[in-house]
């Protein structure tokens, strides 16, 4: 008999005693897949709107923190913004490990329940007297925290997927028993056993890759604004306009390499792909880096020394923040001169922004669900909310640690350093793929139970 574990693993989300509850074979019937995708669909509708609300509230956290608390200052608006992500990434293992021997149902209320409770106490968090900085810091970490489910979500959908594959492929093999292929008794037992025989250094590979991909989208996001306003003299309102429709733009074309990406994996393996998508990456970066004789405008207004201010995150953030309320007119555009790369660091001209973008936009995609794919069937027929909870986890690090890495660097060292480091990271992640390539492969076709 299945464990436990594995059994909460095929139990859908819409009701005990529906197709596919534990007193069910694991082949599923037509009903049982309407019931599991139409739940899906529910995951994709809550997801969606999560979303939707992360994106209203962040615009509104630093005026907000500024109305009440006056002490806070740029650096706690840093750790602000950071909580969210700290949340998700301690919550996700624990939510994803849950999920592995209770049903799933429990997990998600219970984060939904924590994730309403943080609104609310983000909503009130100016009525304490004092140290109001600090229940703003726990309701974004408890947002986070309860945003943690996202590793169920995967797990979920990843199930649905890899039932809807063991299915066809026991319907079309007359070689199998009733709970799956006639494989021995050790690989019988790999089956029966939720924790055994997943190729653990292709797991860890795959998160690795999964946070560099991450990484990079993130630096490229934080650094989009600042570099067209150096680069350009735009003015704030300007780079909050045009690269708004920049991302819009490139929002589309993810959609369309997703679609794009469904259709190739079809002729093409899943390897190939995500290593093109990561060589598309480095192309990018490559063309970012700063090339010619012409320089970019540079500022000389309002300048007091030389010396390269001690900028944190969150005053780049509040920057950008602040723009909507600031007299453009007035304000001085170029690249700073409190930054010394500017006086020998050569522009980069629009063009070639605009091919990198469009060659990252096809990358990222690409890359983003090849990773989580390939990480998807490398854990093959056992409950994956723990393993998603560390993946989860992974791109809520690189979500951290991104935009940190690359306001510094780009702040004190410019785009040549930047963008050439993160090549370097590409061509690191582009050789630890070529070294684990031949492990990347699915949990069924690793123990024979389909050809490759």
């Amino acid at each position: 008999m299945a464990s436990l574990g594995s059994e909460a693993e095929r139990e859908p989300l819409l009701g005990p005693g529906s197709p596919g509850s534990r007193e069910w074979d694991v082949v599923e019937t037509q009903e049982h897949y309407r019931s599991r995708w139409r739940s899906v669909r529910i995951l994709y509708l809550t997801m969606f709107l999560s979303s939707v609300g992360f994106s209203i509230v962040i615009m509104s956290i630093w005026p907000y923190l500024q109305k009440i608390d006056q002490t806070a200052d740029a650096s706690f608006l840093g750790w602000v913004i950071a909580s969210f992500s700290l949340g998700q990434m301690v919550a996700s293992p624990l939510f994803g490990l849950w999920s592995n021997y209770r049903p799933r149902k429990e997990p998600l209320i219970v984060s939904i329940f924590i994730s309403v409770a943080a609104n609310c106490l983000y909503a009130y968090v100016h009525v304490p007297a004092a140290h109001n900085k600090y229940y703003m810091l726990i309701a974004r970490g408890l947002v986070g925290f309860g945003a943690g489910n996202v590793a169920v979500v995967r797990s979920y959908i990843a199930g649905a997927t890899s039932l809807q594959e063991r299915t066809s492929a026991m319907a079309n093999t007359s070689t199998c028993q009733a709970l799956g292929f006639i494989l021995g008794p050790e690989t019988t037992d790999e089956v029966h056993n939720p924790e055994g025989s997943i190729d653990q250094v292709a797991v860890v590979a795959t998160n690795v890759l999964f946070f560099v991909v991450l990484f990079i989208f993130a630096l490229f996001e934080t650094i989009l604004t600042p570099l067209t306003m150096d680069m350009y003299a735009w003015t704030q309102e300007q780079a909050v306009l045009y690269d708004g429709i920049i991302l819009a733009v490139l929002g589309v074309e993810a959609v369309i390499v997703f679609m794009g990406v469904k259709l190739l994996s079809k002729k093409i393996d899943e390897r190939a792909i995500l290593l093109g998508g990561l060589v598309v990456v480095w192309v990018g970066f490559f063309i970012l880096l700063p090339w010619g004789n012409e320089f970019p405008k540079v500022q000389w207004q309002d300048l007091h020394n030389s010396s390269i201010p001690n900028t944190t995150f969150g005053e780049i953030i509040i920057d950008l923040w602040n723009s909507p309320r600031e007299d453009h007119s007035e304000q001085p555009t170029g690249c700073p001169i409190e930054q010394a790369w500017c006086l020998y660091t050569p522009v980069i001209h629009l063009a070639q922004f605009l091919t990198a973008a469009v060659l990252v936009g096809i990358g990222y995609p690409a890359c983003n669900v090849m990773s989580y794919t390939l990480y998807s069937k490398v854990l093959g027929p056992k409950p994956q909310g723990m393993y998603m909870g560390w993946l989860s986890a992974s791109g809520s690090a690189a979500r951290i640690l991104g935009p940190v890495f690359i306001s510094h660097v780009y702040t004190y060292l410019g785009p040549r350093w930047a963008f050439s480091l993160v090549c370097g990271i590409v061509v690191l992640t582009i050789s630890l793929m070529g070294a684990v390539y031949r492990r990347l492969v699915a949990f069924s076709v690793r123990y024979g139970r389909i050809q490759e």
